[in-house]
């Protein structure tokens, strides 16, 4: 934490005044504005410098500064340049000029603003996830030569979708076009993508395509470039080292390529004259950045399409209760294949426990792996096919509970989960949290020495479909051995959701297992996160008409494995967003979760200033509670319309920085729209 005195009313900082002599302002804007690198909401605002001569050429808008700032020396960002100041004392000199590299551009500055505003965050927070860090060698290298424009790709891969047609000849005539894209399963979407890249750079615009994983920034890039050229796009992911992420991110910011590819903090891209912006698959969790103000790629682009009047496109295979509302409120239109094209494409989908698997198989309804799951992998296996196995978790049994009274089984010394890495049944279990093995548990709510598992693992499924298939492959895929491809020969592939290898040809059989322990979370997101993972899955399986078999380990009565059944993910985000409308959830709401201790939590609360309509939920305890009921945090939740959205960002903001301001003792994380609500 900074310790510094508070900051003078008026814009500017006090410093003691140069000799006689020794340092002169320039002659032309002589005034800075510069935000500093400082991380304390109540500075959150620019601050006035006078600019010496002799750095009047290279103290352009946008530049790296370095500021003397309550007697220390601090990065900054010069916003821009003026004649006047507000600040009635005099002004210290900008120390120097770190590059003239213009890395904040005007457009881009106004985003992170308007970023930090909804999200109730600061600027520099939003500054740190926009801009990467500098590299002065590869600044300092010739700059890239632009590509050339490429010609207009075939669009007739769109043509199953009534509404494709029409969103692509918007972007051909540059007009602005907002969708919400329903991929079909099988569907090639990394070509689909990048023939509406290639469209936007043949008009000379620029796109920014955003991605969960560095799996799919490969395969997307990998089809831009091959109908864009390879000099037309570039890829922008975490796993890059940081010369190579600066001289990328700066051959987009100078203009010589017009396609971007990338994870979340591609959302960002100072992309020249953008035209078209997409996110794929906008409800997983890795859209949302763990880091301050917790901005999610989907709003980022929805912001960014409507301040460069550029078009958007939020594509995948399911559909998030927040597309649905950009649908229903008529800012967007569906892109959705008609039914026929469907069942064509679609594999068959059966879920376990029904009916005529029941009177066949007694044990269908409890049973991890049923008879009719059987029958699908030794079909699919017969005909020379891979067969997809989804487990929810990864490792071999990653959660224990008692086996007599179901209680979870944790650790005595640190209350933390207990699991068995490896090794077995007979394995000792171990502490997740401490890692001190437990051999002698006795659950302390019956006695019972007996351990059961919570979910079972992809390792532990892999030994069990290894005994149980004799003489097939068993691959695993997920963690930090994630399969890119498999040929297409037999094998089991067990993977964990979003880790699933894309089979060559298709796979003949998908078996998404233990259904119960996505469906079963306490979370509100809890059927639309399962629906979204099985159908991601069941995409990469062939279609019916050629054998393709997916089968779901949960009944059909579900309405979650409805929309699977009938392949149907529009009409459960109808169903999610009415849902959470009539409970006051997000998105129909716009909501804050305020977490920390007690007193901290009680103490925001009484001073934050809220909007008149807005409702707060709690305080509860967040994690465990000592006999007392007392928990070391607790959270309380904060809602309004969304109309009133900026006027809680605002309140979070101001509070924020009214105890940033009072040095406050007690931490506590403010979050807008919280992924995660339960």
């Amino acid at each position: 934490m900074w310790d510094l005195p508070k900051p003078a009313p008026a814009r500017g900082t006090r410093a003691a005044s140069p000799r006689k002599g020794q340092r002169r302002p320039a002659e032309a804007d002589p005034v800075a504005r510069v935000i500093v690198d400082v991380p304390l909401a109540h500075l959150d605002r620019t601050f006035d410098y006078q600019v010496p001569q002799e750095l009047d050429a290279v103290a352009v808008p946008g530049c790296r500064v370095r500021v003397r700032f309550a007697g220390q020396l601090v990065d900054g960002f010069l916003l821009e340049r003026g004649s006047t100041t507000e600040h009635t004392g005099r002004l210290a000199f900008l120390e120097r000029v770190t590059s003239s590299e213009r890395v904040l551009p005007p457009r881009l500055a106004a985003l992170c603003r308007t970023v930090a505003e909804r999200y109730g965050g600061t600027l520099i927070d939003v500054l740190r996830l926009a801009l990467p860090p500098r590299h002065a060698k590869t600044e300092a290298e010739p700059p890239r030569e632009p590509a050339p424009a490429p010609g207009e790709p075939d669009l007739a891969g769109w043509r199953p979708y009534p509404w494709g047609p029409g969103f692509a000849d918007a972007l051909r005539a540059g007009r602005p076009a907002h969708g919400v894209w329903q991929a079909l399963p099988g569907e090639d979407w990394p070509r689909r993508l990048a023939e509406l890249a290639a469209t936007v750079a043949a008009q000379g615009r620029g796109s920014v395509l955003v991605v969960p994983d560095h799996r799919d920034v490969a395969r997307l890039r990998a089809a831009c470039a091959e109908l864009a050229g390879e000099d037309a796009v570039v890829a922008l992911s975490a796993d890059l080292g940081p010369a190579e992420r600066y001289r990328r991110w700066l051959a987009v910011l100078r203009g010589a390529v017009r396609i971007v590819v990338g994870t979340r903090a591609a959302m960002f891209a100072p992309v020249a004259d953008p035209g078209l912006f997409v996110v794929w698959d906008d409800g997983d969790d890795l859209h949302v950045d763990p880091h301050m103000p917790y901005p999610q790629v989907r709003d980022v682009l929805v912001l960014r399409a409507h301040a460069d009047k550029a078009s958007f496109l939020a594509a995948g295979h399911a559909r998030t209760a927040e597309a649905q509302l950009l649908l229903e409120s008529g800012w967007a239109h569906p892109i959705v294949a008609a039914r026929d094209e469907l069942r064509a494409r679609a594999p068959r989908v059966t879920p376990t426990g029904e009916d005529f698997d029941v009177a066949r198989d007694e044990a269908a309804r409890a049973a991890r792996l049923p008879a009719v799951a059987f029958e699908a992998a030794r079909a699919s296996l017969g005909a020379g096919a891979p067969v997809l196995v989804q487990v929810p978790r990864r490792g071999y049994v990653p959660g224990l509970a008692c086996g007599q009274c179901r209680t979870p089984a944790r650790c005595r010394r640190c209350a933390g989960p207990l699991m068995l890495p490896s090794g077995g049944e007979a394995g000792v279990p171990h502490c997740r949290w401490c890692g001190v093995a437990e051999a002698a548990f006795r659950c302390p709510a019956c006695g019972s020495a007996r351990l059961r598992a919570v979910v079972v693992g992809a390792k532990r499924t892999a030994e069990e479909l290894g005994r149980a298939f004799p003489g097939t492959t068993v691959r695993t895929s997920g963690g930090g051995e994630v399969l890119a491809s498999v040929p297409a020969r037999p094998a089991l592939v067990v993977a964990t959701p979003g880790a699933e290898p894309v089979a060559e040809a298709g796979y003949g059989a998908a078996l998404l297992l233990d259904g119960w322990a996505l469906l079963g979370r306490q979370d509100l997101r809890a059927g639309e996160e399962a629906l979204r993972r099985w159908l991601t899955a069941a995409a990469l399986v062939r279609p019916a008409r050629d054998g393709g078999r997916v089968v779901v380990g949960a009944e059909a009565a579900i309405p979650v494995v409805q929309a699977l059944v009938r392949w149907d993910p529009g009409w459960h985000a109808e169903v999610e967003l009415a849902e959470r409308r009539e409970l006051g959830f997000p998105p129909a709401v716009r909501m804050a979760s305020i977490e920390g201790s007690p007193d901290a939590v009680a103490e925001l609360l009484d001073e934050i200033s809220l909007p008149p309509s807005a409702e707060v939920l709690g305080p509860v305890p967040v994690g465990e509670v000592d006999d007392e009921g007392r928990a070391d945090r607790e959270r309380a939740l904060v809602r309004v319309p969304r109309a009133d959205g900026r006027a809680l960002a605002a309140a979070a903001h101001a509070v924020s920085a009214r105890r940033s301001s009072d040095k406050a003792a007690a931490p506590v994380r403010i979050q807008l729209d919280p992924l995660e609500l339960i």
